[in-house]
């Protein structure tokens, strides 16, 4: 499923959300360059053996307080910076506009530090030196965050949604089901990656489930107001 747009219009533009688009496409282009992506998300990637080690690298790779932050505004590939920024651009300004922008932004780096925690623990518990020496970047974790906030502020919202399912259809469908089902697979998908790695693809499913959780636990404590009420009809901004 391929989120469209919602029908939440928002109060105002939201620069936050279009600010953190525009620094990760700068990310984006800068890894592109120099001496390419492979290199730059080995080397400025965020590793959770930093936290405990040893760290099976060849380098030194940087102290986990700094990948945190240099991870959460990397990608990896076309597919993977396009996905995120269009999860957050159709989520990210309805909660920015109840956050208020100040707020929103620092509680979305909040978001991603604690879905990089998550991964990190589920890592570290379950894995081993080799599993906790794959560096980690994307801007998922937070996006993630900013899902669960979503989810639990917004339960009436509906989303136009690309389905894949055999053949391609356009369907609204209620932000509680899209979002939940999403989660769903990420639960489902990740428990699975812990008792087969090899099936994870890569994935940090523990950063999405984190970051979830961070959105659902904390919306309603930051929020400064209710966002707008979902039109009858798909808002044209």
């Amino acid at each position: 499923m391929l989120p469209l747009r919602d029908n939440v219009p928002t109060r105002r533009f939201p620069v936050v959300t279009v600010g953190l688009i525009a620094a990760n496409a700068l990310v984006w282009f800068w890894e592109l360059g120099g001496r390419g992506v492979d290199y730059h998300v080995f080397r400025d990637g965020y590793y959770p053996c930093t936290v405990q080690g040893p760290c099976e690298v060849p380098f030194h790779p940087l102290p986990w307080y700094e990948g945190t932050f240099s991870s959460m505004f990397m990608h990896a590939s076309w597919q993977h910076i396009l996905g995120n920024m269009l999860f957050l651009w159709i989520f990210g300004n309805n909660v920015e506009d109840a956050l208020g922008r100040l707020r929103f932004l620092v509680w979305y780096l909040a978001a991603g530090i604690a879905a990089m925690a998550a991964q990190t623990a589920a890592t570290l518990l379950a894995g081993g030196p080799h599993d906790a020496s794959i560096p980690n970047v994307g801007a998922s974790g937070a996006i993630a965050g900013v899902l669960g906030a979503y989810f639990l502020l917004l339960p009436r919202a509906r989303v136009l949604t690309l389905i894949f399912f055999g053949i391609i259809f356009i369907r609204e469908i209620p932000a509680v089901w899209f979002l939940g089902v999403w989660i769903g697979l990420q639960i489902w998908t990740g428990g699975l990656s812990l008792l087969h790695p090899q099936n994870g693809d890569g994935v940090a499913f523990f950063a999405h489930i984190g970051g979830f959780a961070f959105g659902l636990a904390t919306a309603l404590l930051v929020a400064q107001s209710r966002p707008r009420a979902p039109t009858s009809r798909f808002p044209v901004y």
